[in-house]
């Protein structure tokens, strides 16, 4: 291969294909549409999941198990992370877990774990301790702040409940 045949046959600015204009240009008649159908139309594009007018197969197949869209991320950090990311007498709070590239991706809630060793007095705010984790972090001259979490989501039975008596009286006015 010599580099002047590299770019030999590369086309940047491609020519509209010009469709409908007589039978010698290969795309005359039907313009590339075929015979019949619904594809024949004007503005008609078949959505991606389209297969030809049969039941798709996202329904033809069975849906199965369940996914809890109010379900809470938390991220587990353990004691010995703290150890080796945080100086002694720093802040811990779930935006400086972030920043420091500890706790990554989308997540709701922080827990602190107790795996490892802590030497450092560190103030650690996270929403959830174990037991061992608080030990450890108290043991080592630190404080605890326990945060809140987000709001529980009030979920209803999903039944709308009508007092009697309550409607309004009608006014033919």
């Amino acid at each position: 291969m010599r580099l002047n045949d590299v770019n030999r046959g590369v086309n940047k600015n491609r020519k509209r294909l010009r469709v409908g204009r007589g039978p010698g240009s290969g795309r005359g008649k039907t313009s590339g549409r075929g015979h019949k159908g619904q594809g024949q139309l004007a503005g008609w594009s078949a959505p991606s999941i389209f297969e030809g007018g049969r039941s798709p197969i996202i329904r033809r197949l069975p849906k199965r198990g369940f996914h809890n869209s109010y379900a809470r991320t938390v991220v587990a950090v353990n004691v010995a992370v703290l150890e080796e990311r945080f100086a002694a007498g720093d802040e811990v709070t779930p935006e400086s877990l972030r920043v420091r590239g500890v706790c990554k991706g989308i997540w709701d809630e922080v827990k602190i774990l107790g795996e490892g060793k802590l030497t450092k007095p560190l103030k650690v705010s996270a929403h959830h301790f174990s037991t061992q984790a608080r030990e450890k972090i108290t043991a080592a001259g630190g404080a605890i702040t326990d945060l809140p979490g987000p709001a529980p989501v009030q979920r209803g039975s999903g039944k709308k409940s009508v007092k009697k008596g309550s409607s309004k009286p009608r006014s033919d006015g």
